[in-house]
């Protein structure tokens, strides 16, 4: 028998404990360790015990946990609960998936709607992605990977549906060149670019998400503007790129002013900054965009990204269109 409470102060080792059960997967940081658990997690303001359902069995040993939570508002200056989010649902290898699954999922799901949420999601995606950045997923929170079938087909068994997708990709920096042709040089004798390490962060969103990531953001500078005509900003995905044993980094946002896009500027900033992180030791990068951003996934292949791995975003049936 199943038997489903909030988080207590002592249940981290056990948790840690369903988490190193998982079996290898790109996507999910292993080993985990509390102290990990207790920077990503449960160091967050929001933090809230009743949106981290335990299960437990009858010999009250813990066999899974469910974490819901919320996103920021549109502007990004504090929590919206008018939508909520299924962070992330695990339940120890040996056990019955579905048996333990199923009582987290109803816990989480009677939380985020006792807060006020009329929609409801599974797996985080920007700006709903209050949990986990670092240790599940990649550059992103990416909703839920393709290659968690199980967790999948789960939600999807119990009234989930894919309302979009993310597509993963990664560029291997071994011999990276940026690209060169007459527009490119055109830009190299008209712009500079500019290096910030650990930039403020732009919203108070940024500052809850991010806070413990070491981020550079590369700014495209010319005389005749006050502005930086684009801006990137990368962090080293820590500890998740440690599971991987490479030293990555992830690609958070790429931002060109309206009035000079189409001109190549991305695609110089985007190459003359991987140049300059490969020369400081950085040896992949991951990018991750929404499969309908054509914009994107052109730049991203136009320089030699590969997909490498999807994400789905799901949301309740019979919430509002």
């Amino acid at each position: 028998m199943i038997r489903v409470r909030p988080f207590r102060n002592n249940d981290p080792p056990h948790l840690i404990e369903v988490w190193r059960t998982q079996p290898p997967q790109r996507g999910l940081t292993q080993p985990m360790t509390v102290r990990l658990f207790e920077d990503h997690v449960l160091s967050k303001s929001y933090f809230d015990r009743f949106g981290l359902s335990v299960a437990v069995n009858d010999e009250d040993r813990v066999v899974g946990f469910a974490h819901a939570g919320f996103g920021a508002s549109d502007d990004l200056t504090t929590l919206s609960r008018e939508s909520g989010v299924v962070s992330l649902l695990l339940v120890a290898a040996d056990q019955p998936y579905e048996a333990v699954a199923k009582p987290l999922l109803d816990a989480s799901e009677a939380y985020l709607r006792s807060q006020g949420a009329k929609l409801l999601y599974a797996g985080g995606v920007f700006p709903l992605n209050p949990f986990y950045l670092g240790i599940y997923g990649g550059s992103e929170l990416p909703g839920i990977l393709e290659t968690d079938a199980r967790v999948l087909e789960f939600y999807r068994s119990h009234g989930y549906d894919a309302v979009d997708h993310v597509a993963i990709f990664q560029r291997d920096l071994a011999g990276f060149r940026p690209p060169v042709d007459r527009a490119q040089m055109q830009i190299r004798r008209s712009y500079q670019v500019e290096a910030v390490l650990d930039p403020t962060p732009c919203a108070w969103w940024e500052a809850c998400t991010l806070g413990h990531a070491d981020r550079t953001r590369f700014h495209l500078n010319s005389r005749s503007r006050t502005t930086p005509a684009a801006s990137l900003t990368y962090w080293h995905i820590e500890p998740l790129a440690s599971s991987w044993s490479v030293h990555a980094v992830g690609v958070l946002d790429l931002v060109t002013a309206p009035e000079l896009r189409r001109q190549g500027l991305a695609t110089f900033l985007l190459g003359e900054s991987l140049r300059q992180l490969q020369s400081h030791g950085a040896t992949l990068v991951e990018a991750q965009t929404m499969e309908h951003n054509t914009a994107a996934l052109g730049l991203y292949r136009k320089l030699g990204f590969q997909l490498i791995d999807r994400g789905v975003v799901l949301r309740k049936r019979g919430g509002p269109a």
